[in-house]
């Protein structure tokens, strides 16, 4: 252990010197795409990872920035997919210096009446997902310290009916958060999620579509009076990367417009 911190601070110090990196999954659209955004505009260098390449490649055109983007494509449950991307996103951009574990599906069902398939489906991007990218882009990572973030959901914290699967998988989230702070805060990592309300994003356009509740209900479990936008989560992820919050780690920050304190 003596040998090697001050090697670590020479490379810290070295990175400092350059743009740092962010890789974000489930980037093509909604809260991934603007998450890109928020750091591309302040120079970050971003990796921007989706299982629709075409679209993660138009949203990263789109992004008004002369930062460096790149994307790739792949399912964050491949395990080989998650490793070719981790390890590309290095060699193409120098190093990694931010992880945010953002792509996600929502299977809607009871237990009775989700299928084994449903239930394995909804774990393996949700949870798994998290499990591979952090396993693969922690160790470059620690090399200079750095920020994971995970974004889970008021699904943590609440339920509403027909969303077993889903609950279950931010639910665990919120423990991986903690073990994985617990875990590698020595490398000079903090680990963080985001529990995002209710956010104007295609998988919302979807609940609703699916009879879930309608947008005229779901305001009015807002006392701030609206929906989120996905750059509210955006600015929150943005703030849990920086320096600002270099003591906070191993929890969870809730974004919701008072909805959990309503109590819905």
């Amino acid at each position: 252990m003596k040998g090697t911190q001050p090697v670590r601070s020479k490379e810290r110090q070295s990175k400092m010197e350059g743009p740092k990196t962010v890789l974000v999954t489930g980037a093509a659209s909604g809260i991934g795409a603007a998450v890109a955004e928020r750091f591309l505009s302040a120079g970050y260098q971003v990796a921007l990872f989706d299982i629709d390449g075409d679209a993660a490649r138009a949203t990263a055109s789109r992004i008004s920035s002369a930062a460096r983007r790149e994307v790739f494509e792949g399912d964050v449950s491949n395990e080989q997919h998650v490793k070719e991307a981790v390890t590309r996103a290095v060699t193409d951009l120098g190093s990694l210096d931010v992880l945010i574990n953002n792509a996600g599906i929502e299977i809607h069902g009871s237990v009775v009446d989700l299928s084994t398939e449903q239930w394995e489906r909804q774990l393996a991007v949700n949870l798994r997902g998290v499990f591979l990218f952090s396993k693969y882009a922690i160790p470059e990572i620690r090399r200079h310290g750095g920020s994971v973030i995970n974004i889970a959901s008021v699904h943590a914290l609440v339920s509403w009916p027909g969303c077993a699967a889903y609950d279950a998988t931010k639910s665990a989230l919120i423990g991986l958060t903690r073990a994985m702070a617990v875990d590698h805060g020595k490398d000079g990592i903090r680990v963080n999620a985001i529990c995002p309300g209710y956010i104007e994003t295609r998988l919302l356009e979807q609940w609703f579509a699916a009879g879930m509740a309608s947008k005229q209900e779901v305001l009015k479990f807002h006392p701030l009076g609206r929906i989120g936008k996905p750059s509210d989560i955006a600015e929150v992820a943005f703030f849990l990367a920086s320096d600002a919050a270099s003591f906070i780690s191993g929890t969870h920050i809730t974004v919701d417009g008072a909805l959990t304190a309503l109590g819905h």
